[in-house]
Order: structure tokens, then sequence, then C-alpha cells
């Protein structure tokens, strides 16, 4: 199955992506196409609370679906701005606009060279695309 990997974001090889606003320093984290097609029907998400911080590399939450449990992996050291509690409520929306509506958490990221390891949208296909 093929998946649009939207050319604006960087990618995580744990199947995060991330959505940079320079100017402001936030980061946009959210899980990939890829990922939530693998996983299933998602049943329960974990968030941190909006004033936590994150660690690059570190869990940040879990995500549970019908066949797994995942943790979820930062791209940036930082603070948590914002989180999608919509999808506290009803973590199934996730599979339905993964890219926009259903992103996860925001982040005033401490230093955006924090993601200077980060995948391009073609790097990150490639990879996933020999994971199938």
């Amino acid at each position: 199955m093929a998946f649009d990997y939207p050319e604006d974001l960087q990618y995580l090889d744990t199947h995060e992506y991330a959505r940079v606003d320079e100017e402001e320093k936030i980061v946009t984290v959210g899980i990939t196409a890829f990922a939530v097609d693998q996983m299933g029907d998602v049943v329960f998400l974990e968030l941190p609370e909006v004033g936590d911080s994150v660690e690059k590399g570190e869990n940040f939450g879990t995500i549970e679906s019908v066949k797994a449990v995942e943790d979820l992996k930062s791209p940036v050291n930082g603070s948590v701005l914002e989180r999608n509690d919509a999808l506290l409520e009803s973590p199934e929306d996730i599979a339905n606009d993964p890219y926009g509506e259903a992103w996860l958490i925001k982040v005033k990221a401490d230093d955006l060279s924090d993601l200077d390891e980060a995948m391009s949208a073609a790097e990150y296909e490639e990879q996933v695309e020999g994971d199938a």
C-alpha cells in the first residue's frame, strides 16, 4: 500500500513526524500514516500535560491499538504547548487525518538543530518500503 508523505514534514525512524514553524520554534508532532496502518484500530492514547518537558528520543506518551502498544518518541527537547485533547476522547480518529487534525502535541523547541538527523519524505518512504 502506498502512502503520501507530505514534503514539508520531517520524519523519525520511529514513525513520528515533525512539522516545524521555524520562526516560532514550534514543532507539531504526530505519527505517520504508515504507522497508523501498521497498528490497526487505535483504542487508547496517552499524551503529556501542557507544560511538561519532553526530550529528544525519549517517550512522551503511548499509543495502543488492538495489535500493540507503542511508545511515542519526541523529535526535540522542549516543553509541551498544546496537546490534542480531541484525540484523547476519540483515539480512533487518528486514522482519518494523521497529518492534519490528528496531530498529537505541539512543542516549543529548545533548539531546532535537534531535527538535523530527521529524514525527508523521500528518505522516510524509502525506509518504510524496505520494512514493508
